[in-house]
């Protein structure tokens, strides 16, 4: 099995583990690429729901898709059954789009044995696993209790000090014509543009299908963008979601000075006040 990844043949043969927890990271809306949808519910079966935009994000930050904060991760983490021995399998319906964002929430609380299926929904459906049509009632609470990581986060304030510090790449996964501003930025009230210093590597072009290329092509795309160079990788993307999808891809190849601007570019461009690059 890959440092962070798990294929479909595996997840079938150990879903009816005793410590397996097996989460759904639906989110409702799909960005910056086009979503795959479905006529009706479907989902793996004992699968439980992991909702990123509510649940699982502050909603009270001024910042759009904020990580929660340890408090709201342990409330809701417990009630979904997670304990300290579990295994934490995550997926989403789009292939490869928010489990990951899922996957480094759970590394920045501090729970280190979390997985994500690679392909995703659309991979088991396509293998011919079995599917269902209503997540799995949860039964009994964990206790699990997060202890945040901030090493593995940061703030504008952080990325601007450092700006020209070669010691620090900045890695957008927006796709191209967002980074060089050919196009307007989806959200209202966001600049078109990029961070000072900032380069580019779109989380599409990782993808094979609906999963992840393999290892050797992940590196030789990370190897183009200087990453070697630098001792602190800091991943950036329109909301703080498809930058997680890169933070994985990192790892998976064996980078772990990866860093989330959780703002990412929904709060630089919102900001008059920082540069564009």
């Amino acid at each position: 099995m890959s440092n962070v990844l798990v294929d479909c043949a595996w997840l079938n043969e150990h879903l009816d583990d005793k410590d397996l927890v097996l989460f759904d990271a639906f989110m409702l809306k799909v960005v910056g690429k086009d979503p795959i949808e479905y006529s009706e519910f479907v989902t793996i079966p004992g699968a439980l729901p992991f909702d990123i935009e509510n649940d699982f994000c502050n909603n009270e930050s001024t910042q759009l898709h904020a990580l929660p904060t340890p408090q709201q991760f342990t409330k809701h983490a417990q009630k979904l059954g997670i304990n300290k021995q579990s295994t934490v399998v995550i997926f989403d319906n789009q292939g490869i789009y928010s489990a990951p964002r899922a996957w480094w929430t759970f590394k920045v609380m501090g729970f280190e044995n979390v997985k994500v299926l690679d392909g995703g929904l659309p991979a088991w459906i396509e293998k011919g696993f079995p599917t269902t049509s209503a997540y799995t009632q949860i039964t009994g609470s964990g206790d699990f209790v997060a202890n945040c990581d901030s090493s593995k986060v940061t703030d504008y304030q952080a990325v601007l000090a450092e700006l020209n510090n070669p010691q620090q790449l900045v890695v957008d996964a927006r796709g191209s014509a967002r980074f060089n501003a050919e196009v307007a930025e989806p959200r209202p009230g966001v600049r078109a543009g990029r961070i000072p210093n900032s380069v580019n590597l779109p989380f599409a072009s990782l993808m094979d299908g609906n999963g992840f290329k393999s290892k050797q092509a992940l590196s030789q795309l990370f190897s183009n963008i200087g990453s070697e160079d630098s001792e602190r990788l800091v991943f950036s993307c329109g909301s703080g979601i498809t930058a997680c999808i890169l933070i994985l891809a990192a790892h998976e190849i064996g980078l772990s000075n990866t860093i989330l601007y959780d703002g990412s570019w929904a709060e630089w461009g919102s900001n008059e006040a920082l540069p564009l690059g």
